[in-house]
């Protein structure tokens, strides 16, 4: 099954085109008022876990790394990547995310491991 993914930083307007707004960071994005961030759902238990977050900083060259290790933390946590197939399974998600790299951070990387495992 194809899921309807797309991924956003959410300092971004939201729009309607975005369906269901998922928050994927553990970490409240600094700045932001909760009454904007128009969202479904905030899954902090889908983020990485603060040691990964940590080692990999946002560094491009450590991206390979951060992705594998990431898909190892989310083959072992069924009930929030479950929650979000879920969601997925209703129509289109928008990850959001906080970090200021557009290409490299969790968002990116939790949409192709969804894309890819279906």
């Amino acid at each position: 099954m194809a899921f309807d993914i797309a991924v956003k930083r959410i300092y971004e307007p939201a729009s309607p085109a975005d369906g269901q707004r998922v928050l994927v960071d553990r970490i409240w994005p600094r700045g932001l008022r909760k009454a904007d961030a128009a969202l479904t759902l905030w899954l902090k238990d889908i983020a990485p876990s603060d040691e990964l977050r940590k080692w990999f900083g946002h560094e491009p060259a450590r991206w390979a790394g951060f992705q594998q290790r990431y898909r190892d933390e989310l083959d072992g946590n069924g009930e929030a990547v479950g929650q979000l197939r879920a969601l997925l399974g209703k129509g289109r998600v928008t990850l959001l995310y906080g970090a200021h790299d557009e290409m490299h951070n969790n968002a990116v990387a939790l949409a192709d491991y969804l894309r890819e495992t279906g």
